[in-house]
């Protein structure tokens, strides 16, 4: 059914149709609460190999929804129908803002990629909150991505809001420094900021923190960069966010970040030479052109205890959370593991 749905939804404008597909989900779930059970019952896959608990959390599947898609926290109830095993909203920041100025998302069809410039265009922490305490607590863990503001003046003091206005509306913290669509975001990718975030919210929560890294930085950085902030309290990573890599694209347009098929290679190169420095010192979340169940178990055979989906789910539809879970068992079964525990860093050991 979405390949026939799909090429109306292309017709429309990247963040229209988006819209679009938000309402859509939002007015199933509140209208028709039963057809959210008929969903799950076509698209959760419930099998015990991919049951993991990790920092106290249990994860029915590997396969989570990406911070950038449930920004204002309004899905939560419908993509949990679709079979993830984990869901994060956000981008969000203390006060609202509109982004960057549009046209701001544009598909890259034949690449299955999509490059953007949206700039946490997001309702605000006052907003969301009242979105999210109506869900939560939830049964999948349900993470919040959480960003600064763009005119804000002390980047250190919106995370910290953030963190103190959602530690119990969250099950983990995805500190998101990484988007290249925030002016000198990227430039908080440093040892002196995340020592000094890490501390502080280690008073604020215990819920666990994760930070989303670039893959545009230099591999020896990027390990040396969480290796400080493991030290300093830092529970995992997510690797990656999207690429500011423009010679992956010849389209022009030298501004966003690109997700999707075009950084598959580069992210999953990205993940595995960091994963050989900090696989079992920490929790891995790959995250970055993963679009199989085949590149999932890649990344899992890479170090990676679960995997993040964004683009995929534009250019395949709703299906693919099942059909990643589908293929990760059977390539389990194929190399003989009884449990996606025994998968996990096996490229490694």
């Amino acid at each position: 059914m979405y390949e026939q749905i799909k090429p109306l939804l292309f017709k429309l404008e990247p963040e229209s149709a988006h819209y679009l597909v938000e309402h859509s989900l939002r007015g199933l779930s509140a209208i028709f609460p039963s057809a959210l059970g008929l969903m799950a019952k076509k698209f959760v896959i419930n099998d015990a190999s991919l049951k993991q608990n990790l920092l106290g959390l249990d994860f029915n599947s590997p396969v989570g929804i990406a911070g950038g898609f449930d920004k204002n926290g309004t899905m939560v109830k419908p993509l949990s129908a679709l079979g993830f095993g984990f869901l994060e909203y956000g981008t969000f920041t203390p006060r609202p803002q509109e982004g960057n100025e549009k046209p701001r998302v544009f598909r890259l069809v034949k690449q299955e990629s999509i490059q953007n410039a949206m700039g946490f265009n997001n309702k605000g922490s006052y907003e969301v909150r009242s979105h999210v305490s109506k869900v939560y607590p939830f049964v999948l863990p349900l993470g919040a991505n959480i960003g600064k503001n763009k005119d804000s003046e002390n980047a250190l003091e919106d995370y910290f809001i953030l963190l103190r206005e959602f530690k119990d509306l969250c099950d983990y913290f995805t500190i998101n420094v990484s988007s290249p669509n925030t002016k000198n975001l990227r430039a908080l990718q440093n040892d002196e900021f995340l020592t000094s975030l890490l501390i502080e919210a280690k008073q604020i929560t215990s819920k666990p923190i994760f930070i989303k890294i670039a893959p545009d930085l230099e591999i020896p950085i990027a390990i040396a960069l969480c290796q400080q902030a493991i030290e300093k309290g830092a529970d995992g990573f997510i690797i990656a966010n999207t690429s500011t890599d423009y010679s992956l694209i010849d389209n022009g347009r030298t501004f966003g970040g690109i997700s999707g098929k075009l950084i598959q290679e580069k992210n999953s190169f990205f993940f595995k030479e960091l994963a050989k420095e900090l696989f079992s010192h920490t929790l891995l979340i790959s995250c970055g052109g993963i679009d199989s169940g085949k590149e999932a178990y890649e990344r899992i055979k890479n170090g990676a205890n679960l995997i993040q989906i964004y683009t995929a789910l534009i250019f395949k539809g709703p299906s693919i959370v099942k059909n990643i879970n589908e293929e990760l068992i059977s390539l389990l079964r194929q190399d003989g593991f009884m449990h996606i525990s025994e998968a996990v860093g096996v490229n490694l050991k």
